[in-house]
């Protein structure tokens, strides 16, 4: 089924403007067919390719990862080895990201649970000294030292 550029823009939600730059940047699996009088004709493939693109964009894969990606598929067989390794490498940076992540959201629940505790206990009139948690010393006991526990 052909579907227009206004059609693949509503089901993919990225914008025309967006399809277009893909297309100029060589991000789609496939060249994409035109009209004779000029309109880009989509298939539903292309649609399928553009979700797995936007979730490689979304996951920080870089447009010159994802267009050598493109690139490495339209050559066909016998550069899978590289493939493999293109996105073993984002794995990765993924798994990193993650990670960081991670760490993050430890800080943040030690610190919901720490500002719960204090709410609560203002709230029952335990406490005189209206001064919070110490921020920096909740970061500091909540994840080791690092760049991102600040």
């Amino acid at each position: 089924m052909d579907l227009s550029i206004g059609e693949v823009s509503k089901r993919s939600g990225l914008s025309v403007h967006a399809l277009r730059f893909y297309e100029k940047e060589g991000l789609f699996a496939n060249p994409i067919r035109r009209t004779p009088g000029g309109q880009r004709i989509y298939r539903e493939e292309d649609l399928q390719w553009l979700a797995s693109c936007a979730r490689l964009r979304s996951s920080g894969m870089s447009l010159a990862a994802i267009r050598r990606y493109v690139e490495l598929m339209r050559q066909g067989p016998g550069n899978e080895h590289e493939r493999l390794a293109l996105l073993h490498d984002h794995e990765k940076r993924v798994e990193a990201q993650i990670h960081e992540l991670h760490e993050c959201l430890d800080v943040i629940r030690y610190k919901v649970k720490a500002y719960a505790e204090y709410v609560a206990r203002t709230q029952a009139g335990e406490l005189r000294d209206p001064t919070p948690p110490d921020a920096e010393a909740d970061c500091h006991r909540a994840a080791p030292a690092g760049p991102s526990t600040g």
